[in-house]
């Protein structure tokens, strides 16, 4: 048996053998068509949110040592902007990613000598069921809007999957443009 395929029996029977089965059918008979909702947000911090507006959140949650402006980064060539901080307890470094002005990405580096990656694994199954895709370096939990992911050793990350798909499809047909310039200037020779 090959080492991937030894882990993830691992985590599967980990998941099966202590996690209540019982919450997932309820919550999935609440949700149309069978799909959980994943939330969009984290204590006060909300995918879709402004710039400004996760600034006055940052400052006010004692969970975040959030500095101000030096604590915020633009990224010119993507019109894109990135605020990263350190955290007080539990959070080891929080990034949030920014386009367009609206908060798109949100990803904690967790403290594991306060959380492990088991409890937080644990307590995304109950509430949402079993991940949508299961490897030993990451959990995801994805519907049309919103993914969730944890990564190992232990980052947790709430991305808008439609603000990220868009991204992944520009970055796409900007390097076929590059493929297709390329070829263009090789066919001069």
């Amino acid at each position: 048996m090959n080492k991937n395929r030894f882990f993830i029996l691992i985590a599967l029977i980990c998941l099966f053998a202590f996690v209540p089965m019982g919450n997932w059918a309820q919550e999935n008979d609440t949700e149309e068509e069978g799909e959980i909702a994943l939330p969009r947000q984290f204590r006060e911090i909300v995918l879709g949110m402004s710039l400004d507006d996760l600034k006055s959140v940052l400052l006010e949650d004692s969970l975040f040592n959030f500095r101000g402006d030096r604590d915020v980064s633009f990224i010119p060539v993507r019109e894109e902007s990135l605020v990263e901080t350190t955290g007080s307890t539990f959070i080891r470094r929080a990034f949030f990613q920014l386009r367009d002005g609206t908060l798109f990405i949100m990803a904690f580096t967790l403290h594991t000598g306060l959380v492990d990656h088991y409890s937080v694994f644990t307590q995304l199954v109950s509430k949402y069921g079993p991940p949508t895709s299961l490897n030993p370096q990451e959990a995801v939990w994805e519907t049309e809007e919103t993914l969730i992911a944890i990564e190992r050793p232990l980052t947790v990350k709430y991305i808008d999957k439609r603000v990220f798909d868009d991204i992944i499809n520009e970055s796409t047909l900007i390097q076929s443009r590059r493929v297709h310039q390329r070829q263009e200037f090789l066919d001069e020779f």
